[in-house]
């Protein structure tokens, strides 16, 4: 028996979003990569669409089919903005914790018309579940007196600098900063993390992405369905 790749399938729903002539964002990931190759096997939109991204791996993807890559810093809208994520609720709230990269995601993400989740049916829950960190970037100046403020704002959590697994130190940015995981063993307010912790002076920006997505497209067992956040 034949298996579905949804992935892909949800990368063709996707494809059906983009128009000639359109300026889009690409995340990362494996439904992404397949959505990349779906563009560039229709002539029309691999000649007429700029993209723009944040990922290092969908760059190199895009230039390899000939697209034109648009520097993120000299744009200021976007029609439509495609990602993943770690994890999303009903309210379409995201945590995109893993690669890192939060702070540019979520430029792209608000210069978006349309800013539209990719995900698996396994990342779509409830409510946002702690088994994901949320993850701060700071400037290295202040990683002392974040790491304390974590601990007055969050007494219960576990706040731990990203150590690289490749070399010896601490994960550095692309703009030379520093990131920390937060591990809460039950989430404050959702509508409360963002404004608490980019209240402290050296957050720059965090990996919750409240209220910003406008859909989802969700890929799993029962097909590909598209979702609307419950607000």
């Amino acid at each position: 028996m034949e298996t579905i790749d949804y992935k892909l399938e949800a990368a063709k729903k996707a494809m059906t979003y983009v128009r000639e002539g359109y300026t889009i964002g690409l995340g990362a990931g494996s439904t992404i990569a397949h959505l990349v190759k779906e563009l560039a096997a229709v002539p029309a939109l691999l000649k007429s669409i700029s993209v723009a991204t944040a990922s290092f791996n969908t760059r190199l993807l895009l230039q390899e089919h000939g697209f034109t890559v648009r520097d993120v810093a000299s744009l200021a809208r976007l029609d439509i903005h495609f990602d993943g994520c770690d994890q999303f609720d009903r309210s379409l709230n995201a945590l995109k914790s893993g690669g890192g990269v939060h702070t540019p995601e979520k430029l792209l993400a608000a210069m978006a018309q349309r800013f539209i989740l990719i995900g698996d049916g396994a990342k779509y829950v409830e409510k946002l579940l702690p088994t994901v960190p949320v993850v701060i970037e700071l400037i290295p100046d202040a990683l002392s007196f974040v790491q304390q403020a974590l601990l007055r704002l969050y007494p219960d959590a576990r706040p731990q600098l990203r150590l690289s697994n490749k070399k010896d130190g601490a994960v550095i940015t692309e703009r030379g900063n520093l990131l920390i995981d937060i591990w809460f063993t039950a989430f404050p307010p959702v509508a409360e993390i963002n404004p608490q912790l980019k209240a402290v002076p050296g957050i720059l920006e965090t990996s919750l992405f409240y209220h910003m997505a406008h859909e989802a497209i969700i890929a799993g067992k029962n097909g590909v369905t598209i979702v609307f956040p419950e607000r």
